[in-house]
């Protein structure tokens, strides 16, 4: 699984993608409001590691979830 943090712009708040090895979109959240999409997926467990990697990651840029 892939996580990438996309910048917003003026009104347009930041954003996390969630993709899988296939890099088919399987989550878009606000950074601010990851909880329902997170217990879609079934990654409720998951958020503060999720999160944390949201924090430390650069905007643009892909980086691979090991869950």
């Amino acid at each position: 699984m892939y996580i990438i943090k996309v910048k917003g712009i003026a009104k347009i708040p930041d954003y996390v993608q969630l993709r899988d090895d296939k890099f088919t979109l399987l989550a878009y959240f606000r950074v601010d409001r990851p909880d329902k999409s997170l217990d879609k997926l079934g990654l409720g467990d998951k958020l503060d590691y999720i999160m944390q990697m949201v924090k430390d990651l650069p905007f643009g840029q892909i980086a691979k979830l090991e869950i």
